[in-house]
């Protein structure tokens, strides 16, 4: 008691704390031998956690589970004790012995680490809570059973347990706060026991957040086995000494300044315990995304090891849903076959949903019973780092549902070495892609959205030598660019007419130029359809399904495509035309002008509506070169004299971003800004396609 008098703040001083632990340094002579702890703590924590002055009824909930548990540990248990049991009763005693000689509380504490002098930290502060539990479980056995069982009674009236209990009113301060030390006691042993179970393998004591944690072992021992002593003395001396033994000022301030000390030292062990595992976290995912590396440059006999490295590699769940059934299954019914990986947040859109759903469909039905052999799957990506809610798990369910294809069970099957490879090496910007795998693992397309937004069925099986094959058999046609943005126009292009595609969100352009172009049609007696494929607000939109698929995203995924295949030829006059129809939407608007497939013009807004305006000066030209060669000529001079600037933007979420494009006017590379843009959902510019006839 002489340690603790007058140190109402922390027990001991500066100078009288560090003479002490270098005392307790001194104790510690471990001879080299390894404990398994867990099992031994894993019944202490049991004997403590059913201790307690309230007799309750055995918690029915959950006993098949704990009794099997329970089989698991005999073995271990067996084979802990018939080491340690010597030792722990040799403790048990000294406890019991020096509480009733009268010794102070550190001079005990001191005694017992110079018996356990051999074992490793985590050893002697286990074995003492063992020790404790031994007196403290029979103490309260005694109690709960004496009125049902007469060899229990004989020893409850020995340790005077019908007169304490019958007197538990004024003593139920007394154990409240034992329970709340014995409850700050368990969880500092818990965290020195999870320091030792740290994996070396993943961290070492030369890792600075390990190392500084481990100094401060002995001091978080050495106080934990002072409150055991502390907590032993009192029930020594209530067994012994009878209900009217009443607890000291003294006695009473130590137990709370245990209860207070301990508690700093578990919050400051937790926080430490924390940095350890975010090292361990980080250092483990580092080995699983250079073994993802690794693996995908290897040959593999079939897709199960590829698939199970991204998706879930154990045994004990089934990590797929089947979009058909609605029914768990496992990876195994993905075996052999190609496999479309849909990599997306949880913020892809309801449109592209169904695009996706009717291509899926399509490709299926029209495809021969060999190439039928793949699937989908839905691997949903969410930043690991963000904390799961109540509406992200409805908004979850509600796309999954939705999906006729295989889906993720749960975004949280994906690890974050798989998040970090997917991309990294897949270029995934929270943008939807679609990665695909072939029967035996290998990415053959590394993103085939692309395709599928130009093509749609007709790029089964998605891959990149699909991609290339339909960009060699593909011309610089009206077809390419509307892919059914309405079927009118498919009728038109068959009937070979004249047709001009035009947008942009300059209202007062749009009315000049389509004015303007009707008289023209007009004058020059030609059949001229027109389309116009600009911009709406959701308010206008248009409700059909291919709508979705403007002008502007085929003509995006036309220059991703192109990307992804390392051809951005700025010599190829179809990758020209593309970037300049890009530009020209970025710019206020555009027209196209065809014959049927054949476009014979893609110009700017200006220089087309010039053009048209200027009627007069090529009108002359139209009987001996026809319309739409008299018409080119004249945009070409129009244009040669503006030249108008061109504009390119690829949001973060694109992935594959080129470093550097040339300008298709002149050939010169373009600089690079970053730009900030702000859309909200009424003022979001969606396609919104509508035909004007003449």
């Amino acid at each position: 008691m002489q340690l603790i008098k007058g140190d109402r703040g922390g027990m001991l001083s500066m100078s009288d704390d560090n003479v002490m632990m270098k005392q307790v340094q001194a104790t510690h002579a471990p001879d080299g031998r390894e404990v398994d702890v867990a099992p031994l703590l894993h019944l202490v924590e049991d004997i403590l956690n059913r201790a307690t002055l309230q007799v309750e009824p055995p918690l029915l909930a959950g006993q098949a589970h704990a009794e099997m548990e329970e089989k698991n540990h005999q073995i271990s248990y067996s084979i802990v004790l018939d080491a340690l049991s010597y030792v722990i009763d040799r403790i048990s005693c000294e406890i019991a012995y020096k509480a009733l000689g009268g010794a102070d509380a550190h001079g005990t504490t001191m005694t017992i680490l110079e018996t356990l002098t051999s074992f490793q930290w985590d050893a002697k502060l286990v074995m003492t809570l063992a020790a404790f539990a031994l007196h403290y479980g029979e103490f309260w056995l005694l109690a709960q059973i004496y009125s049902s069982n007469q060899l229990a009674k004989s020893m409850a009236i020995l340790k005077q347990l019908p007169t304490i209990l019958e007197h538990s009113g004024p003593l139920k301060p007394r154990f409240d706060a034992l329970n709340k030390l014995i409850k700050n006691i368990l969880e500092v042993t818990r965290s020195v026991v999870k320091f030792k179970e740290l994996p070396p393998s993943y961290i070492s004591q030369d890792v600075p957040a390990l190392s500084a944690a481990m100094a401060h072992v002995p001091a978080a021992v050495y106080w934990t086995v002072r409150a055991i002593v502390a907590c032993a003395n009192q029930i020594t001396l209530l067994t012994t000494m009878g209900h009217e033994y009443a607890l000291t000022t003294t006695e009473s301030w130590e137990l709370s300044t245990l209860e207070h000390k301990l508690t700093n030292i578990h919050e400051h062990m937790r926080k430490e315990l924390a940095t350890c595992h975010q090292h361990i976290d980080e250092k483990r995912s580092l080995e699983e995304y250079k073994m993802l590396v690794d693996m995908f440059e290897m040959i593999h006999i079939d897709n199960m090891k590829v698939l199970k490295s991204l998706i879930y590699s154990k045994d004990d769940m089934q990590p797929l849903v089947d979009g058909s059934t609605k029914r768990r299954v496992t990876l195994e019914v993905l075996r052999r076959k190609n496999v479309l990986l849909l990599i997306s947040d949880l913020n892809i859109s309801h449109d592209e949903l169904s695009i996706l759903e009717q291509i899926y469909n399509e490709s299926r039905i029209h495809t021969t019973r060999l190439d039928s052999q793949y699937e989908v799957i839905w691997i949903p990506v969410v930043d690991p780092s963000i904390v799961w809610t109540e509406a992200m798990h409805k908004q979850f369910e509600t796309l999954q549902s939705t999906m006729p294809w295989y889906t993720v069970s749960h975004p949280s099957v994906i690890e974050k070495a798989v998040v970090r490879y997917i991309r990294e090496k897949w270029h995934f910007r929270n943008k939807a892609i679609l990665v695909v795998l072939d029967p035996q693992g290998r990415v053959v397309s590394p993103n085939a959205i692309h395709m599928m937004w130009i093509w749609g069925s007709n790029a089964f099986p998605f891959t990149s030598l699909r991609e290339e094959s339909l960009w060699r058999e593909e011309a610089w046609r009206l077809e390419l660019l509307v892919n059914g943005i309405d079927p009118m126009i498919l009728n038109w292009i068959k009937d070979g007419k004249y047709i001009f595609l035009y947008g942009g969100d300059d209202v007062e352009w749009v009315r000049k130029f389509t004015n303007t172009a009707r008289a023209v049609a007009v004058a020059s007696r030609i059949p001229l359809e027109m389309a116009y494929v600009g911009k709406s607000t959701k308010k206008e939109l248009v409700r059909r399904v291919l709508a979705t698929i403007t002008v502007e995203k085929l003509s995006y995924s036309m220059l991703f495509s192109k990307i992804q295949q390392g051809k951005l030829d700025d010599h190829d006059p179809m990758m020209l035309e593309i970037k300049k129809l890009l530009s020209y939407d970025k710019e206020g608007g555009w027209a196209v002008l065809s014959k049927g497939s054949n476009i014979i013009s893609n110009g700017h807004g200006n220089t087309v509506l010039t053009t048209l305006v200027e009627y007069d000066l090529w009108k002359e030209e139209i009987p001996v070169k026809g319309f739409d060669l008299a018409y080119d000529d004249h945009h070409k001079k129009v244009h040669g004299v503006t030249y108008p600037c061109c504009r390119f933007e690829f949001p973060n979420t694109a992935g594959r971003i080129p470093e550097g494009m040339k300008c298709p006017e002149c050939h010169r590379y373009m600089e690079k800004y970053t730009t900030f843009l702000c859309c909200h959902d009424e003022g979001h510019p969606t396609a919104s396609p509508f035909r004007g006839e003449l």
